[in-house]
């Protein structure tokens, strides 16, 4: 059955994705909003299997089949759509019989990755600004006792004439300063950024050069550069450190699984950077972000560290203090953008998101 042009007018003006499936599950018809969704053309699409454009499990397919041979009407939430390209949705989907012609299914969808992204980038600005005042208080309560324990051993250690006795107070000293570097450290940067004319290349350049140099030569890098970005206001400096921060546990990630596997794969450091157009950050809407991805061939972070990553002290090695990404996401932060991480074995995604509007 076609559809009647007043009412595919009205469809194609949807944001909701629509698709109308036929006999055998086949596509009828796909508004702009469910093209864009699936990747794919009305043109291209018309009179293919909806698994032509959509790989989903056995039980869902069975379920839109029985749909379409009993007249029946149910929803999903939260379900997760897989696309030939290999990308993963998350959507909210409902599946109707079309009461002109029963054996035809109308399903709307409403992609939910957007809101679910937004929603987990407020919990980590939340979890972000909570931690920052909780250190912040500790560190404050750890400071001043340790300015008193530092000045009583230097008086001590001025009284003492055995020089046995005065290594016991140096001791001391030199904990005690250990100590509030290592509290300084959690606070992160104590100096706003010098803003200055910024470009995202020369920054991850400068990284790579640093851990060529650390290497020694046994790292790989791809990099997959969008040279139409623009440069923008950044403490160049800084950002150097945020990005090394997190690309130095890339190399130590990509080195481990080599040794672990003992096989020929070559530790590699993927960087690749994009523009994204009309892109929120937490709640703000960006007319123009720089989306940057670090990534390695390294063994994965466990999920149940996963979530935890930027808090301070959270490492996955025995050697980590656990600073490095939580620095990296307070110097972000002070540029206005976010630090997200997916990780699976075998491939672990460091994604920055930087707002680039004020050179526009």
């Amino acid at each position: 059955m076609a559809i009647p042009a007043g009412y595919k007018s009205i469809l194609d003006s949807l944001t909701t994705a629509v698709i109308v499936l036929r006999d055998g599950l086949q596509i009828q018809y796909l508004n702009p909003a469910a093209e864009s969704l699936f990747e794919t053309s009305m043109t291209r699409s018309q009179g293919a299997p909806i698994n032509d454009i959509l790989i989903d499990s056995e039980d869902a397919l069975k379920t839109l089949y029985a749909a379409a041979e009993n007249g029946q009407s149910y929803t999903r939430r939260e379900a997760e759509f897989v696309l030939t390209s290999g990308v993963r949705l998350t959507v909210d989907y409902s599946v109707s019989p079309i009461s002109l012609d029963p054996t035809e299914l109308l399903i709307e969808i409403q992609p939910r990755d957007r809101l679910l992204r937004i929603s987990r980038e407020e919990d980590i600005i939340s979890q972000q600004e909570t931690t920052r005042i909780l250190v912040r208080g500790m560190a404050h309560e750890i400071k001043n006792p340790l300015g008193g324990i530092r000045g009583a051993a230097q008086l001590l250690d001025r009284e003492l004439n055995n020089e046995d006795q005065k290594e016991y107070t140096q001791v001391i000293i030199a904990e005690a300063d250990r100590l509030r570097s290592l509290v300084d450290r959690m606070l992160g940067p104590n100096k706003a950024p010098k803003l200055a004319s910024t470009n995202i290349h020369e920054v991850l350049e400068r990284v790579k050069t640093l851990l060529e140099a650390e290497s020694r030569g046994r790292l790989s890098f791809r990099r997959d550069y969008d040279p139409s970005l623009p440069e923008f206001q950044g403490d160049k400096e800084q950002l150097i450190q945020a990005f090394l921060n997190i690309a130095r546990n890339a190399m130590e990630a990509a080195f481990e699984n080599q040794a672990e596997k003992s096989g020929n794969e070559q530790p590699t450091i993927t960087f690749r950077t994009r523009a994204l157009r009309q892109f929120t950050i937490g709640h703000k809407r960006h007319r123009l972000v720089c989306r940057v991805d670090v990534i390695d061939n390294g063994p994965g972070i466990p999920p149940e560290l996963l979530q935890n990553v930027f808090y301070p002290m959270i490492s996955g090695r025995a050697s980590g203090t656990g600073l490095g990404l939580s620095i990296t996401q307070s110097i972000i932060g002070q540029h206005h953008g976010l630090v997200e991480c997916e990780s699976e074995p075998g491939k672990t995604d460091f994604i920055i998101f930087l707002p680039l509007e004020d050179n526009q």
